[in-house]
């Protein structure tokens, strides 16, 4: 029989994140009836609200917004919401079911009681619970190699969190360090811009946007790609770790290719590996990582070639991909002062921090270790993470199945606790 402390007050069920994964959980509790709350140290939405660029847009169709009971409404599912189109959507998500949720809370420690349990302490007070939640995502702490350090106080710095408009850039040259969305988006805001960039290209694969008359992402919605999972997947391990191809939703939809940003003017290099004073040192691996990203981007249109002819498809004939640039040389090494480089972006991406949890969930590498979102600790998972289940786990597309399974699994649980406690 389960015990609690009568001073500290008790929840059946804490979700800790107030983003659309735990508000999507806390929708399926809310219409089940099971008690929780929800804890947001910022404001519900905080990273769409503050920590997107002005000129933000999803890179995936309106269409794949299905959040529980409030799928895109709008006139135009085949496009792509602006960052303040996004937020209304998620705002009108919210309103839409009323959450009990707490804003401008911290979790500071989640511990597990002898009796069974939780022990979660917070800014606004302590409670314990029957389970837990975990939806805080994987963007705690921006990444920015130890030796920015070393670089020149006169070359600013700034992560792609922080970045917002081009009039933030200090006149000049900017170095954008890392190809995936953020990377490339950024780039591109920065060009249009008539500013002079730079670009230091890491292995994100890209994909195609429209392809033989429909956007790719809806044919590889029909052909059930998005519906495999992580334990189907032919290379998991690549998909958990893979970043995320780049492509953009700005214009109504468009690939990038780098190469043709190259014609352009965009400076390219290598992956940057280096850094003393206002010296920057670069792999030579420039060209194979324009490859290599070429390769997965015709391997997408493979893919759906082969799957247009199984079925008979009737859809126009592209003409085949051509490479309209390549590196004369490998750059390996540049001076900032010479070029008039005057900043770096870094967009190399976020690792989360669950320093807060003390629970046995972790690999030696600090990772969570779940299936579907459900740990071996009792009562305790994930949701929110990129390949928790599917391609669409981490995005507005797969994270209404998930919250519907984990809220599966917490009112099985609950019945289980109500029945050993009888």
């Amino acid at each position: 029989m389960r015990v609690h402390d009568t001073a500290v007050p008790y929840i059946p069920v804490v979700i800790i994140g107030g983003g659309q994964a735990g508000l999507s959980v806390s929708w399926y509790l809310t219409r089940d009836g099971i008690g929780h709350v929800v804890f947001e140290r910022y404001r519900r939405f905080q990273s769409w609200r503050e920590n997107r660029w002005d000129s933000f847009c999803l890179v995936t169709p309106n269409w794949q917004c299905r959040l529980p009971g409030f799928p895109y409404q709008g006139d135009d599912p085949d496009g792509f919401m602006l960052r303040d189109e996004i937020v209304e959507y998620l705002d009108g998500f919210s309103a839409s079911f009323d959450p009990p949720l707490h804003e401008g809370v911290s979790v500071t420690r989640v511990t597990p009681l002898a009796e069974g349990g939780y022990r979660v302490e917070t800014t606004a007070g302590v409670w314990t619970t029957g389970q837990v939640v975990v939806a805080t995502g994987g963007y705690d702490q921006p990444i920015v190699p130890p030796y920015a350090s070393a670089i020149a106080p006169e070359v600013m710095q700034m992560h792609s969190v922080a970045y917002r408009r081009p009039s933030q850039v200090p006149e000049g040259g900017t170095l954008v360090v890392g190809t995936g969305q953020s990377g490339v988006q950024i780039m591109e805001d920065l060009h249009r811009a008539g500013r002079d960039v730079h670009l230091a290209v890491g292995p994100a694969p890209r994909s195609p946007r429209k392809y033989r008359g429909r956007d790719a992402t809806d044919w590889l919605h029909a052909m059930g790609h998005y519906a495999i999972t992580i334990d189907k997947h032919p290379d998991p391990n690549k998909a958990l770790t893979q970043t995320n191809h780049y492509m953009s939703g700005r214009d109504g939809g468009k690939e990038i290719d780098l190469r043709k940003f190259a014609l352009e003017g965009v400076h390219l290099y290598g992956s940057l590996a280096g850094a003393k004073g206002t010296a920057l040192q670069f792999l030579p691996d420039l060209e194979k990582n324009l490859d290599d990203a070429d390769r997965s981007y015709c391997g997408i249109r493979d893919q759906i070639d082969a799957w247009i002819a199984t079925q008979g498809i009737d859809a126009p004939v592209e003409p085949p991909f051509q490479k309209v640039w390549r590196p004369e040389q490998e750059v390996t090494e540049i001076d900032c002062a010479a070029l008039g480089i005057t900043s770096v972006i870094w967009a190399i991406g976020f690792r989360p921090d669950y320093a807060w949890l003390e629970a046995d969930c972790f690999d030696a590498q600090g990772r969570p270790v779940y299936r579907r979102g459900v740990t071996q600790a009792p009562g305790l998972y994930f949701i929110g993470l990129g390949w928790l289940n599917t391609w669409g786990s981490g995005r507005f597309l797969g994270i209404d199945d998930d919250a519907r399974y984990l809220a599966q699994q917490i009112a099985a649980n609950a019945q289980v606790g109500a029945q050993a406690a009888e």
